[in-house]
């Protein structure tokens, strides 16, 4: 995962030369589209990183007005979070394409997807508190940094294990071109329904029982790796 030659600490996420080589059918839908639309970049000025950095920025954003709880600011906090979540393909995928790799631009799109995802879900957690704190036995602000700390856990998790045993290893379930995380897409539903609280829930039990399943996955892995 060492930078490629010639790329500068600006230039964002690594990864293996091979990711070109794979077709378009057997990407996820959204990083399909995500290499489409970032295809003219590919020679020009624009870096990944600068691609992270807007990602970076609508999630804060999504968080932002989630925090607010009222009906129209958790539907502005919905539609950025699904922006978010796609431009979150756009910066590898340009990395893939134009060859600007580097370390620190890997770690710099891991600490925004983590940095992201608890601040999305303590800000869903906060927006639901100042309208539904009764109907809940938790704080739903400590429901959604819960949910958050334990989906950043797993994406933890999976980048290491795909370090160890390589993108086949860390593969996620997935249909049709659509994989686990792509449930977040289907947030603005959710909002337009008046379904936080049980989001909310679900998020606050459901996301830490996965991560324990991964912790385990984890385990197996790393116990299978020759010494």
């Amino acid at each position: 995962m060492a930078a490629n030659a010639g790329a500068g600490p600006m230039n964002s996420v690594t990864s293996d030369s091979s990711s070109l080589s794979v077709p378009d059918a057997e990407l996820p839908w959204d990083a399909r589209l995500a290499r489409h639309l970032v295809w003219p970049l590919r020679h020009g000025p624009v870096t990944p990183n600068h691609l992270t950095t807007v990602r970076l920025g609508v999630g804060v954003a999504a968080a932002g007005a989630f925090m607010h709880g009222g009906y129209a600011w958790m539907n502005l906090g919905a539609l950025l979070l699904v922006i978010s979540n796609f431009l979150d393909h756009t910066d590898g995928e340009l990395a893939r394409l134009s060859g600007k790799t580097s370390r620190l631009g890997h770690w710099y799109d891991l600490g925004s997807d983590a940095l992201v995802t608890i601040l999305l879900f303590t800000g869903i957690g906060a927006g639901v508190a100042t309208r539904s704190h009764a109907l809940l036995p938790m704080s739903p602000l400590a429901l959604g940094l819960l949910a958050g700390l334990a989906v950043a856990l797993i994406f933890y998790l999976r980048m290491r294990i795909e370090g160890v045993a390589g993108k086949d290893g860390s593969r996620q379930a997935s249909l049709g071109g659509f994989q686990t995380e792509d449930v977040l897409y289907l947030m603005p539903i959710v909002t337009l329904c008046n379904a936080a609280v049980p989001f909310l829930v679900a998020a606050a039990i459901g996301a830490p029982l996965f991560a324990v399943w991964v912790v385990f996955d984890f385990r197996r892995v790393m116990r299978s790796q020759p010494r």
